[in-house]
């Protein structure tokens, strides 16, 4: 039996409740603790370490595994992909922890049961995430090395079977060797010279390769390309809206295709102006590299915009997948276009998308770090890499400049082949160089951890290739069906109100709780930074424990117009910290309308589009639609008094269109009006004090112009009834002053009484 440390300590770092197996405390860890990512295999896992995903933490327990001589497996989670916040807890364990379970068959013989390695070893890692609107992070909360079996030696430990899996860089070399007649001999000593590996030390075996090989002989790509085109024109005949192309080859074989769905291209009409275009997958059996465009919407959720299967890589297949997806979305170039660090396809995107911002996903480029640094920087590994992730958050160029040549300095790696890369290609990576463009916060790494999963059901539910097009939409179906739940229960749940400010305020009434919450982050820190005017309309902000430096923030108040130094609103469509501070000190009560963007309010543009492109099939659609429309306008009409006067104005010329038709008898009796749903139904405010203000579309019919009337009146104060105050009528035929809708005189007049917005 071996023997190794043992902590059993744990705790929850997210703040949700513990099962009693959780109970426990953690030491208190310094707030610098290393942010580790593949680090040292040298390191033994500690109480508190950090890790930016669940995969950095898996690979980190499985070096540190594999040194000591087991394996290790995924065990229990908390939580679930694309359901609430996702994953929270993690727990990975020895390979031989648990006990076998005798598999009884359906006709209640015993199957034969191979006899497991399993023996109740009580070893794990337990990780946790941090609750962060902002770059999560996992932190190992459990740990426990200790074994009731013996470990393995080095020379042992390399045939588990979690440790002979052949990668994906691998499983191409591998296929395009078997393209050129090599035996599987020949591949693994031809892998082991490049590798520079010892005889026999792949990670992987001859029967692996053999399997592999086997698994792609297995499949008909012919026959399948074939079948999946005609499953793309069923598609197409069911639905016309749906879009694919394809290319054939000169010997008539399926070279590329790609595809988007009819919702895909209308989430692509409203939330297209930054994409994700992930390359970084193939579909080994076809020997067919993987392309996906995907986006966020104004909820924070990742949308699909297409897919498409490329049998080459290089500049003429992406640039006919880019401009295939071009066509798709009638021409339209996102504003900014996130993808792997490909040179390929770099020179595509230059090509075919001149006016897009192509930048490189910091996800891939850090994933390749502990194949190029560890061995050479040793232990310094991890500063260096804290050091690096300093840099790449900076705000401006110049400092990441100074700081960049101090860094190649500090380590000595002027001649290291990879950094003088990273350098050259900085303009792609580095938030410096990116920050004046809009990227709605899917640079960092959460985000990318997203879509890696969310891609991850394409490949999972992968079978055949001409189901491969029907997997997909049924994943992007669910995902749309999880979706809408999400956002559901997002309108209806309280927004706390932190700050007390007008801003606050106005700003949840129009913003999408997840858009919400990032401009509450910086409303909370703004009191912590000091304005300080040094010119007409110019400002510099900066931390109250800064003496010098800060950011600088032009205000032109006549024309409401305003920007920082730090371009943060660029970058993500939130004002920053620092502009907010300035409004408040200057008496600005409410964010110019410019700067809450559409994208990112609870209706955006897409609801319109969606009302116009929608073709009700029968009388039971048309209800449906025409209550959601009146929930939309509602909601829109509430924010402004303008607003509220010019939906006073369309719905009367309305109603007095629809009077005009004859009414008839049987419809009447057809129509049911349900109490209201959870789409008429606003999101509730709950201010500092716990006072909860609502607004709710959900009134009887006859109430509704009362409804809406009475959403403008205000409570009294101090004392005063201030709906007493001087007040215009906004009734179109009235327009007098001393009272409003709530009791204008002309509410008898016929089109503009209680029954004729019955509709409501």
């Amino acid at each position: 039996m071996s023997e190794g440390t043992s902590l059993m300590v744990e705790t929850s770092e997210n703040g949700t409740d513990l099962s009693p197996d959780d109970i426990g405390t953690i030491e208190e860890m310094p707030e610098d603790t290393i942010l580790s990512r593949q680090t040292s295999v040298n390191l033994i896992p500690f109480i508190g370490q950090r890790f930016v995903s669940q995969d950095a933490a898996y690979e980190f327990y499985c070096s540190f595994a594999k040194q000591c001589g087991f394996s290790i497996r995924r065990h229990r989670t908390r939580g679930k992909d694309g359901v609430g916040r996702g994953i929270t807890r993690r727990d990975f364990t020895c390979h031989r922890g648990g006990y076998p379970q005798i598999k009884p068959s359906d006709d209640g013989k015993l199957q034969r049961n191979r006899k497991s390695s399993r023996c109740g070893c009580q070893a794990y890692m337990r990780i946790v995430k941090r609750a962060d609107f902002d770059v999560p992070e996992w932190r190992i909360t459990g740990f426990s090395n200790t074994h009731n079996h013996e470990l393995l030696k080095s020379n042992e430990v390399r045939l588990l079977p979690a440790y002979c899996t052949i990668s994906a860089d691998d499983k191409s070399r591998i296929c395009m060797f078997a393209k050129a007649g090599m035996s599987v001999r020949q591949m693994l000593r031809l892998m082991e010279l490049e590798k520079g590996v010892k005889l026999g030390c792949l990670p992987f075996t001859e029967i692996d390769v053999r399997n592999l090989l086997q698994s792609f002989r297995n499949v008909d790509r012919d026959s399948d390309a074939i079948d999946l085109l005609a499953m793309c024109k069923k598609i197409k005949d069911e639905d016309p809206d749906f879009q694919y192309d394809f290319k054939i080859d000169a010997h008539n074989r399926l070279e590329h295709i790609g595809w988007s769905y009819a919702s895909s291209i209308q989430l692509y009409e409203a939330f297209g102006d930054a994409v994700v275009f992930d390359t970084t997958h193939r579909l080994d059996a076809y020997d067919m590299l993987l392309g996906i465009w995907i986006g966020v919407d104004n909820h924070g959720m990742n949308c699909f915009f297409g897919c498409v299967l490329l049998r080459d890589e290089n500049i003429l297949s992406f640039s006919w997948a880019l401009k295939t997806f071009l066509g798709f979305m009638k021409g339209k170039a996102p504003q900014t276009v996130l993808t792997d660090q490909n040179m390929w396809l770099k020179d595509a995107i230059a090509i075919e998308m001149p006016t897009t911002k192509h930048a490189f996903c910091i996800w891939h480029i850090i994933s390749k770090f502990s194949d190029w640094f560890p061995v050479l920087l040793g232990s310094e590994y991890d500063n260096w890499k804290a050091e690096f992730h300093r840099l790449y958050n900076l705000d401006m160029v110049e400092d990441f400049e100074v700081g960049w040549r101090e860094m190649v300095d500090g380590y000595g790696l002027h001649a290291n082949k990879h950094i003088v890369s990273l350098y050259a290609l900085r303009t792609f990576w580095a938030l410096p160089f990116l920050r004046c463009y809009f990227f709605a916060g899917m640079t960092n790494t959460f985000h990318s951890e997203l879509i890696n999963a969310f891609i991850q059901r394409f490949l999972s539910a992968q079978t055949q290739l001409d189901h491969f097009v029907e997997q997909v939409a049924a994943v992007v179906d669910f995902r749309d069906q999880t979706g809408v739940k999400q956002k559901m229960q997002r309108k209806l749940h309280k927004v706390c109100l932190k700050t007390g400010s007008p801003i606050e305020s106005h700003a949840a009434t129009v913003l999408t709780p997840y858009a919400f919450c990032k401009l509450q982050e910086e409303l909370v820190l703004a009191p912590q930074y000091a304005s300080l005017q040094i010119e007409d309309g110019c400002f510099i902000v900066r931390h109250h424990t800064q003496m010098d430096g800060g950011c600088k923030v032009i205000w032109v108040p006549h024309e409401e117009l305003i920007s920082c130094s730090c371009h943060q609103f660029e970058f993500s469509g939130i004002l920053c910290r620092h502009v907010l501070r300035v409004l408040s000190t200057n008496n600005c009560f409410h964010i110019p309308e410019q700067y809450l963007l559409i994208r990112w309010r609870c209706v955006s543009s897409s609801s319109s589009k969606m009302f116009r492109t929608t073709s009700p099939r029968d009388h039971a659609e048309k209800i449906q639609l025409l209550q959601s429309m009146v929930s939309t306008i509602v909601t829109e009409s509430v924010e402004t008094e303008e607003r509220l006067d010019v939906a006073y104005e369309q719905i009367a010329m309305v109603l007095s269109r629809i009077k005009e038709f004859p009414q008839s008898s049987h419809c009447a009796n057809d129509i049911a009006y349900d109490s209201p749903s959870d789409s008429m139904i606003l999101p509730e405010v709950q201010d500092s004090d716990g006072i909860v203000q609502s607004f709710t579309a959900g009134n009887p019919p006859h109430d509704s112009i009362n409804s809406l009337g009475k959403l403008k009146e205000r409570r009294p104060r101090d004392g005063i009834d201030i709906s007493r105050k001087r007040r215009r009528c906004s009734v179109p035929c009235c327009g007098q002053f001393g009272h409003d809708a709530t009791d204008c005189p002309m509410m008898g007049v016929d089109g503009l009484n209680g029954d004729g917005l019955g509709f409501l």
